[in-house]
């Protein structure tokens, strides 16, 4: 693969002043068609597609291992540190997952091409490792599935990738891509974007944002009928509404005066955007096209019926109802791929940490983790964690209330002692 050639243009790209959802470079390199740009544009749609694709990079992912003793944070490794660190020279691990995401919702597929190779180790040969991660531009991927054995494994999956700028195809086996997909997957294989079920609904949210934008550059005027005596030719009908409509259209012309000649009448075109419910399709089709990606109505700025409280509850619902199914399935990519098989046997796995997504008010944290000690779930170290302090001596035991009891010991405490029964 033309991997120099991949690093300029994404470094190009990133290393802008400023960059834009519109930018068609942008666009191309995150793996977006410029041909379907006009959705992005969509405000209902971009919200939904930032949220989702901001969610997935703010989380961090640790590395965990199931032990005798429970689950401990493992020590990391090298491929730890490409996950969490740096996937490849130019990217963040919240730039690479971001764009997988956003890929993904808009496509369907998210992919992640794994470079590897043979590292010598002596003379005898080496081990396979994995060098970097590269974030694949899903409108140039194509899934194949060797139902005969043409590549030697019959029945396996293949992803081909079209390098646009040379136009050079390029064969990587499964093992060598991570696959994301939406839940929308008829075959189990690829997956289906939210845009091909709401290309209807985008499409007229997209007509209702031109609409205002047009009636914006007007100056909020209604077309007007003009009213004239006599029979003029066309061209000079032509002259006279283009005399006028630069007169009386644009802000800038907004509560002008002008004069109107004798025998001319000019009558406005009369539109009630309140008579047509303009305002309220526009925010039903906003919340259909929210809830279809599992986007919460206060997520898109509509608190008509949240209140702060009911806001922290939603944010939690969004977490459980629509990001939980995708950190599952992100999770379980991950593992398998990025993981050896010994490595999976002793119990290593990665998860994400959705706990930077439900962040509480300071009051509320210190009084969870005070509770927490109190009852011997955390020690005082592991609160001390939570609040990025360092660990104090003394500070990794489980503390109670020396009050509690077993269960079945309760009543116990009230019995005499054994004997004859006196004092």
């Amino acid at each position: 693969m033309e991997m120099l050639n991949r690093i300029k243009r994404a470094w190009n790209v990133l290393t802008r002043p400023s960059l834009s959802a519109n930018d068609e470079e942008l666009l191309t390199w995150l793996g977006i068609d410029t041909r379907d740009r006009q959705l992005i544009s969509e405000v209902t749609y971009y919200t939904c597609m930032k949220m989702l694709s901001e969610t997935i990079g703010k989380m961090p992912i640790k590395y965990y291992q199931d032990t005798e003793q429970g689950r401990i944070r493992a020590d990391p490794d090298e491929v730890t540190r490409l996950l969490t660190v740096r996937p490849n020279p130019i990217m963040t691990p919240t730039t690479l997952w971001t764009a997988v995401e956003m890929n993904c919702q808009h496509y369907g597929n998210g992919y992640v091409w794994i470079r590897g190779g043979l590292e010598k180790n002596g003379s005898y040969g080496g081990d396979y490792k994995i060098k970097d991660l590269w974030l694949m531009q899903s409108c140039y991927v194509t899934v194949l599935m060797d139902d005969s054995g043409v590549f030697g494994n019959k029945g396996k999956i293949y992803y081909q990738y079209t390098d646009p700028e040379d136009g050079e195809l390029y064969i990587f086996q499964s093992e060598e891509v991570m696959h994301f997909k939406t839940w929308y997957s008829l075959d189990g294989i690829t997956g289906e974007p939210v845009r091909k079920i709401l290309k209807d609904t985008v499409g007229g949210a997209l007509e209702s944002q031109r609409f205002m934008n047009k009636l914006y550059e007007q100056g909020l005027t209604a077309s007007m009928a003009m009213q004239y005596t006599g029979d003029l030719d066309d061209d000079r009908v032509k002259r006279l509404k283009r005399k006028f409509a630069d007169k009386l259209s644009g802000p800038e012309n907004a509560g002008k005066v002008i004069p109107v000649p004798l025998g001319l009448t000019l009558t406005p075109l009369k539109m009630s955007l309140t008579d047509a419910q303009f305002f309220e399709l526009k925010k039903y089709s906003a919340l259909q096209i929210a809830g279809a990606f599992g986007i919460k109505p206060n997520q898109i700025n509509n608190y008509e019926k949240s209140s702060y409280a009911n806001s922290e509850t939603q944010q939690l619902a969004f977490l459980v109802d629509t990001m939980a199914y995708r950190l599952k399935m992100y999770e379980e990519e991950i593992n398998y791929k990025m993981l050896t098989l010994k490595k999976q046997a002793d119990g290593y796995f990665y998860k994400f940490n959705e706990r930077a997504i439900l962040r509480t008010d300071s009051k509320t944290k210190m009084e969870n983790l005070a509770k927490a000690v109190n009852n011997g779930i955390y020690t005082l170290n592991e609160a001390r964690e939570y609040e990025d302090k360092p660990a104090k001596p003394g500070g990794d035991i489980l503390m109670v209330n020396g009050n509690y009891i077993p269960a079945i010991q309760v009543g116990q405490q009230y019995k005499g002692g054994e004997g004859d029964g006196s004092d």
